[in-house]
């Protein structure tokens, strides 16, 4: 699919790997929808991408269909729709506090899985009435999942079973969307320099790109952009998760 003139959706779009492939889209001539939880960055990212922001929560039904609708009234039915809303606190089954609060894996559970699902439903239920493009292609789904979904670390039971259901449900949507000509692909970051890791300390950041083989640095926000990109020009990848960890693979801990 060309990029130029179509509609796209990025979710955590005001910050992060969303931000920065919902600046890619704009640049490449996508008219760019950012939605987020936290609205007045996304209003920040929007004005200075040239894009529009609009509050929604993912994982909230209403939120979602309202916030769909917005984008589309005023950037044309989502063509593109990128996954990257998401969250992932560490917690332990079991510590030294007692057993993890069952609402504390609900949560991530909610945001990670369910709502990549729940924008997959409610975005997919108006691309499929779209007329087709060459190939006779009407969109794409790009989810975002993690290393993590394959070798999860100790503490991140609710992240990697999120992130695992993510790669599960991909190549089921590419089969059940397929009739229509609409493509699902799901990338998995390794360690890659986001907002939440940018705030340790900058040994600790070295520490960690350090434990990748190649290159020894973590990943940059512009890298999963940029493979974003390629999965949405790149018409025959569908149904397919993508690495992209520099060989990577993480240890128990």
């Amino acid at each position: 699919m060309q990029i130029q003139g179509q509609s796209a959706i990025v979710t955590g779009g005001a910050s992060g790997l969303g931000a920065a492939t919902a600046e890619a889209l704009a640049k490449a001539g996508a008219k760019v929808a950012l939605l987020d939880v936290n609205i007045d960055l996304a209003r920040e990212t929007a004005s200075r991408i040239g894009a529009i922001a609009v509050r929604c929560d993912v994982s909230d039904d209403k939120s979602a269909s309202e916030a769909i609708a917005e984008a589309a009234a005023k950037n044309g039915a989502a063509r593109i729709l990128v996954n990257c809303a998401g969250l992932g606190p560490p917690r332990r089954i079991v510590s030294k506090d007692g057993p993890m609060p069952l609402a504390e894996f609900e949560r991530v559970i909610k945001v990670n899985l369910i709502g990549t699902f729940n924008m997959i439903r409610l975005v997919g239920a108006e691309m499929q009435k779209l007329a087709p493009l060459a190939d006779n292609e009407r969109g794409i789904f790009i989810s975002t999942a993690s290393v993590a979904a394959y070798e999860g670390q100790i503490g991140q039971s609710a992240y990697s079973a999120s992130k695992g259901g993510i790669v599960a449900l991909n190549i089921v949507v590419a089969r059940e969307f397929s009739q229509f000509g609409i493509r699902s692909m799901t990338i998995a970051p390794g360690i890659f320099h986001t907002p939440l890791l940018g705030s340790l300390p900058e040994e600790a950041q070295q520490s960690l790109g350090a434990a990748v083989p190649y290159p020894k640095r973590l990943g940059t926000p512009d890298e999963y952009a940029a493979l974003a990109l390629h999965c949405i020009t790149n018409t025959y990848l569908n149904g397919e998760t993508i690495r992209i960890d520099g060989a990577l693979r993480m240890g128990p801990r």
